[in-house]
């Protein structure tokens, strides 16, 4: 599964940005897609999650309230609704998938089976 992400941008603190995640050709409706992110000189990060059926979903505690996890099964596509900016949510995000049951969802990185290249959100002061 060839996974495109997309959508980042620089952005004002307070702002907000919805990030893209498409695997076009292909289905994901069997895959839980997830968020991470990657500032520099630091850890890759788990951000958010949520189940291919889309009845779960699970968030970084630094996320959680501000950020909103979605998907399309229909068009292949998951989404990340980030409001609330701060500057410490600059990162470059990655988008991911791992095969999974219907209401699993995934919060370690290396259980993931594909990435997207990543997606540069910077937040200024």
């Amino acid at each position: 599964v060839q996974l495109q992400a997309y959508g980042g941008g620089l952005v004002q603190a307070g702002g907000y940005l919805r990030l893209s995640c498409a695997a076009p050709g292909r289905t994901f409706s069997s895959y839980c897609m997830g968020w991470f992110r990657q500032a520099p000189g630091k850890e890759r990060e788990f951000v958010a999650a949520i189940s291919w059926s889309g009845s779960s979903t699970s968030y970084a505690d630094s996320v959680k309230g501000r950020f909103t996890i979605s998907r399309d099964n229909a068009e292949n596509t998951a989404y990340l609704q980030m409001n609330s900016l701060k500057p410490e949510d600059t990162a470059v995000y990655y988008c991911a998938a791992a095969a999974a049951a219907a209401t699993t969802v995934e919060v370690v990185a290396g259980l993931y089976d594909y990435w997207g290249q990543g997606t540069q959100v910077t937040v200024s002061s």
